[in-house]
């Protein structure tokens, strides 16, 4: 049994407005992407890191990655949906990957991923018949928004809280049946604990915490920079 990771990384981040791709955009001087490499790369159970690119990506090679050759590969074969790139990973992945190994998913654009966190993880998980990921209990009183919004978005009803939790990533798996599920799910589900729990399965939840946010709005990215700092001094 080994472990793997897999970075999706072929969408365009348009949530960001910004003139180049969300993983490409600096963050404390280096690509946003770095960041999320950087803690699987060193995390010495993990064999390798595959990052998914799209086949028309044009900024990869425009950084130098040196010192991470061994440790990096890249896949040019990313899809429309994070789903579909995921999958072609998976399936790319599979000339160096038993069905029962392990992988990674790890989002580009989480950037603030503690070393920590990532091996209670991998602690917690690498023994479990289903997988996991890691995961916040939701604090923040949730409401519904009403469907009529011609006066702007108004509240329907509160959701409770109790029982919810924040998915984040990485989300980690066994090879075969994370391509099982996904092939079975479609290609709408929005992460891989939703495609294994259509199977009828239940991940398990690894309580993380709030700095392992995901970069989605162009306010994010300060928040970003001061947690990368901290977790980097």
């Amino acid at each position: 049994m080994k472990f793997y990771a897999l970075i999706p990384a072929a969408g365009s981040g348009s949530r960001m407005g910004g003139a180049i791709e969300k993983q490409y955009m600096p963050l404390n001087d280096v690509p946003m992407i770095a960041h999320a490499m950087m803690v699987l790369a060193r995390e010495p159970r993990i064999e390798k890191l595959f990052v998914v690119l799209s086949p028309t990506d044009k900024r990869w090679n425009n950084y130098a990655w040196q010192g991470w050759e061994e440790r990096i590969e890249v896949l040019r074969c990313g899809g429309a949906t994070r789903a579909e790139t995921v999958l072609n990973g998976l399936r790319a992945m599979a000339n160096v990957c038993d069905a029962d190994d392990w992988v990674l998913v790890h989002d580009a654009a989480r950037p603030c991923l503690a070393d920590e966190m990532l091996d209670k993880l991998i602690d917690e998980v690498a023994s479990d018949a289903v997988g996991g990921l890691l995961a916040v209990p939701v604090a923040d009183t949730l409401k519904r928004a009403a469907v009529d919004t011609t006066s702007g978005a108004r509240a329907e009803t509160t959701v409770p809280r109790a029982g919810l939790w924040q998915a984040q990533t990485p989300q980690m798996f066994r090879h075969g049946k994370l391509i099982e599920a996904l092939c079975a799910a479609g290609s709408n589900v929005t992460d891989e604990a939703s495609a294994i729990e259509q199977l009828g399965l239940q991940p398990r939840l690894v309580e993380s915490d709030s700095r392992n946010l995901k970069v989605t709005w162009p306010q994010d990215m300060e928040l970003a920079g001061l947690i990368v700092g901290q977790l980097n001094a």
